[in-house]
């Protein structure tokens, strides 16, 4: 069968993506071993998500990236550096006094529109920029990463109710379902259920995708409906791309050491 030039470029602008998901990992495994450590574990479970949407949307000066799950500001930091939207590595400052790569997205950093943090906001201003983009008539999109766990608080169910209000079909909502949280599994904390028909009751439509697949990520945002918003439910896992942590809620938040950071890098793969 015969590749044509088109179908060549999207395999080389997704192999791309790939490697700068490689390099992404390694630098969020980095921040794990600094001074401070971070949320390694949601970091390394959304980062294939932000790639995907800085890959798709990141020049788009009219469109709006929000990580409302900030906790994974790591993996923020990370997708942001690879696509050149910042150009100190963060991995060098992370946490440290006085840096502006601080546990949660600092609005101080140039193109991060949001310090996001308290769960449920980030959602919350995203459904604001893309009714600001409708007032204005123009044609950005709001764009907002949160997390399964995030999705227990009120907040977020309020804000499909004003989206679905609004006919805010300009807004993609990419939920991390990685099934864990600061204290442990969903299922065994506050189970949520039925996601998809939670957000269909609420006029989106939505996609059920590997959150790991960069082609099934990058489909998902290439799909358009001028009537409804779209929410992408992607399936992950906590701590994706280290064996030793993958699956394990307790991979929350860690510090590690200089030596097992540089072990662990030499298995992305």
């Amino acid at each position: 069968m015969t590749i044509t030039v088109k179908e060549q470029e999207a395999i080389l602008d997704i192999e791309a993506l790939i490697n700068k998901a490689k390099t992404a990992r390694k630098l969020i495994i980095d921040m794990a071993a600094s001074d401070k450590g971070c949320h390694i574990g949601g970091s390394l479970s959304v980062i294939d998500l932000l790639i995907g949407a800085y890959g798709k949307y990141g020049n788009d000066q009219n469109s709006s990236i929000i990580l409302s799950k900030g906790h994974a500001a790591a993996a923020l930091y990370a997708a942001m550096y690879v696509f050149q939207k910042i150009t100190d590595d963060p991995s060098i400052s992370y946490g440290k006094k006085d840096s502006l790569f601080t546990g949660h997205p600092n609005h101080k950093i140039e193109n991060i529109e949001f310090s996001t943090g308290s769960l449920g906001h980030g959602i919350s201003y995203g459904a604001g920029c893309a009714l600001a983009q409708k007032i204005k008539g123009t044609k950005g999109k709001a764009i907002v990463i949160g997390g399964d766990g995030e999705l227990q608080e009120g907040l977020c169910w309020e804000t499909m109710q004003i989206i679905q209000a609004k006919s805010l079909d300009n807004l993609i909502y990419i939920v991390d379902c990685n099934g864990a949280q600061n204290d442990g599994f969903l299922d065994d904390i506050s189970p949520i259920n039925n996601l998809r028909e939670r957000f269909e009751s609420f006029g989106f439509n939505v996609l059920l995708i590997d959150g790991h697949d960069i082609q099934e990520i990058t489909d998902a945002l290439n799909y358009a409906n001028s009537n409804k918003p779209l929410a992408i439910l992607a399936k992950t896992v906590k701590g994706k791309g280290v064996k030793a942590i993958e699956g394990n809620p307790n991979a929350h938040y860690a510090k590690i050491t200089s030596t097992l950071s540089t072990r662990w890098k030499r298995g992305i793969r």
